[in-house]
């Protein structure tokens, strides 16, 4: 893995970047300990698993945030939030896809970011059994493994790899016929999921992701990285990331307007 801190490739980093990238790789040693090796597994009042691995790499990554930033809000999937009226408000998913975690999929990641009076502002996404870290802060550029990020160029629907992810909600709605008609246009249709398909879309190795069924803990350090890397991420009516988002379309900005006139008002 490329040296993250390497000035040379990616720029100095900010104070507020430096913490994230620490308590992120630190999250990372935490769930790889855990992984695979029989870990117990509770059911959430919302039918959600979690395990003591979410816990601690949660309460090492609000330790570290917070001991630098103590007038800062938190908002963890598993702690809850603090300070929730702060101007900066962290948020993060120690594990994001804890219901593969448990399976022993690899597809988990550790999400963090920054949103700053209500804008997203910084992001890190570390794909832990991948070696993938990626990091986004405003107007410095989206990074992976110390390497710059950017989308693709494709603006021909036909030519476009489309992925999809979540869909219970969308399949339930009116949205369900308009995804239809993506996917009978798109070149290819794959179902990559969690943060892997936005490492993919953000690298321009895939053009366009379309989900349902999030919350902006999944998706907020995500969705910096892909607007970075040159990409529109909207819900699927067109709205900005904020706390309430439910859906995602990202995508480059030709496909994501294209995307957008055919599944905009179908999803709440």
């Amino acid at each position: 893995m490329s040296d993250t801190n390497d000035p040379g490739r990616t720029g100095p980093h900010s104070p507020c970047l430096e913490i994230a990238l620490e308590a992120a790789r630190e999250a990372a040693a935490i769930s790889r300990s855990y992984f695979a090796g029989n870990v117990e597994v509770r059911t959430k009042a919302d039918r959600t698993p979690v395990t003591e691995a979410d816990v601690e790499c949660e309460e090492a990554i609000r330790a570290s945030i917070l001991a630098r930033f103590p007038g800062h809000g938190f908002y963890g999937e598993e702690t809850g939030r603090t300070h929730a009226d702060a101007d900066d408000l962290w948020l993060v998913d120690p594990i994001d896809g804890t219901k593969g975690f448990v399976r022993e999929y690899p597809f988990f990641s550790t999400q963090i970011a920054l949103m700053r009076k209500g804008e997203i502002v910084l992001g890190v996404s570390s794909g832990t059994m991948f070696d993938e870290l990626a990091w986004a802060e405003r107007g410095k550029g989206a990074w992976l493994n110390g390497e710059p990020l950017r989308v693709s160029g494709i603006d021909d629907p036909k030519r476009a790899a489309v992925s999809t992810g979540n869909l219970k909600s969308l399949a339930e709605s009116a949205g369900w016929p308009a995804l239809g008609r993506i996917v009978a246009e798109a070149d290819r249709i794959r179902g990559y999921g969690d943060f892997y398909h936005y490492h993919l879309l953000a690298a321009g190795k895939i053009d366009a992701v379309i989900e349902s069924d999030v919350n902006i803990l999944d998706i907020a350090a995500l969705s910096i990285i892909v607007r970075e890397a040159g990409g529109v991420f909207t819900d699927l009516n067109g709205e900005p990331p904020g706390l309430e988002t439910r859906s995602v379309l990202a995508a480059n900005p030709d496909l994501h307007e294209r995307y957008l006139e055919v599944l905009r008002g179908f999803v709440a």
